[in-house]
């Protein structure tokens, strides 16, 4: 068994080592592919997650009635909302819950811009790391290179979102029922960091379906840039 293990172990390792080498020897502009075509079809892909999947995210709806990215009382206020719900105060709990994605909605409008001058600095070693890498290994190019100024660009609007549709008021009404309820403790979180950071895992995870898709099925590449390039990984 061990010996299978490490058979396998270096067919994998050298499936891996010839990969990279096809790619570290391509033509630099000429030929069936070059370093300029692979750098093109990772902006392709990434800017294909973005536009089918983040911009889904700003529309009504596109966080509170998607499971993958729906966002879920803290671990804190989860009590809340079982106490209100076994009290009978479902709706209350429902509607606290609606404020806090109606917010990530209006953030993610914010996102498209920077996401766009992420892409665009991809250079050709980001692109063939990102070719050879995990799965998701655009999306984490794209959380690093993001997530600082993503963040900084929701938690305002996450806040003035929580105003304008009077989430404050909602939140508060509902977290002093919540404290009204005997042998419970009052709660205070910080829900606009915790909605801000919650978004965030959001927008990551479906350009992440997104670049699955294409890695995982050529029906999925659209263009002939994307079936020439993702061909080189399959």
């Amino acid at each position: 068994m061990k010996k299978f293990i490490a058979l396998l172990l270096v067919l994998n390792l050298s499936a891996c080592a010839e990969l990279q080498q096809v790619v570290s020897q391509l033509p630099q502009g000429t030929g069936a592919i070059s370093q300029l075509d692979i750098g093109n079809g990772l902006r392709e892909a990434l800017d294909l997650g973005i536009d089918k999947q983040v911009s889904k995210l700003t529309s009504t709806d596109g966080f509170f009635k998607n499971d993958l990215v729906k966002i879920l009382l803290p671990a804190e206020l989860q009590k809340v909302d079982k106490a209100l719900r076994d009290i009978g105060l479902s709706s209350l709990a429902d509607e606290g819950l609606k404020v806090l994605n109606r917010a990530a909605e209006d953030a993610v409008g914010e996102a498209t811009p920077i996401f766009v001058d992420a892409v665009k600095d991809i250079t050709f070693n980001d692109a063939k790391n990102i070719l050879l890498g995990d799965k998701d290994a655009a999306t984490q190019y794209l959380n690093g290179k993001t997530q600082t100024a993503l963040y900084a660009k929701f938690n305002p609007v996450i806040k003035n979102s929580f105003a304008k549709v009077g989430a404050d008021q909602i939140w508060s009404n509902l977290i002093n029922k919540y404290n009204t309820i005997p042998f419970t403790s009052d709660v205070n979180p910080d829900l606009t960091d915790y909605v801000t950071t919650e978004a965030l895992k959001g927008v990551y995870k479906m350009i992440a379906v997104e670049e699955l898709e294409i890695r995982e099925k050529a029906s999925s590449r659209t263009t002939a840039l994307l079936q020439k390039v993702f061909a080189l990984q399959d």
